[in-house]
Formats: structure tokens, sequence, C-alpha cells
């Protein structure tokens, strides 16, 4: 098991368990950042509140599968399909790594299925 998959394991673990206040204490540093296209929060407070509301907004979320998944000694790569309350997302993160954690996390989504199409 390499400490990139280990990270991985731990962020979907607090995600699909909605451990917030676990997620960004064990997995992010003080000061990270995550980005989007949409947004940037920068640091543990912006951080906490946008995964609750993330979370309450997509109803939950379960890991389906892992599609890609590549690694350096300070980065994850990784395309995802999850199931949400209202469907099914295919999605991308990278993650910038020291000692462990995220310093940036950078997010997006490629497709969204929604339920009963």
């Amino acid at each position: 098991m390499t400490a990139g998959k280990e990270f991985y394991d731990r962020q979907v673990a607090f995600l699909e368990s909605g451990d917030v206040e676990g997620l960004i204490n064990s997995q992010y540093h003080n000061d990270a950042v995550i980005i989007s296209f949409d947004f940037t929060k920068r640091g543990h407070d912006a951080l906490v509140q946008h995964f609750k509301e993330y979370l309450a907004h997509l109803g939950g979320l379960k890991l389906k599968s892992t599609d890609k998944f590549t690694e350096t000694e300070d980065s994850i790569y990784f395309e995802a399909t999850v199931t949400v309350g209202a469907g099914e997302a295919k999605v991308y993160d990278v993650f910038m790594l020291r000692d462990g954690k995220a310093t940036h996390h950078f997010t997006g989504l490629i497709s969204f299925i929604p339920k009963g199409s």
C-alpha cells in the first residue's frame, strides 16, 4: 500500500461517513486550499463549511469505482464514479501533498447521470 493510496482510502472513508471534522483535521494542512472552476476555499474553517454544505447538497456519497489513479511522491490524481442522492457522478481530483496531508486540492465534475435516466 502506497502513501498516496492510503491518503485516498482515508479521504473516501471520511466522505462516505460524513465525518467532515475528521476529514479536514486528518487530511488537510491548516492553510490548505480547495480549487474548482466555480470556487476557491482556503483554511480549515472554510474547508469545513464547504464540505458540510457539499455533502448536504449531495445527500451523501458512496464510491462506486476508482476509474483511474496515479501518484508521485507528493501528489495523487484520480477519476472516480460516486453515487449521490440525485444520481451518479464521475469526478476528478488532484491533491498536492506534504507530510501526508493536502496543501492543494483541485476538484471537478466530469459527468452526471440523474437517477432514473
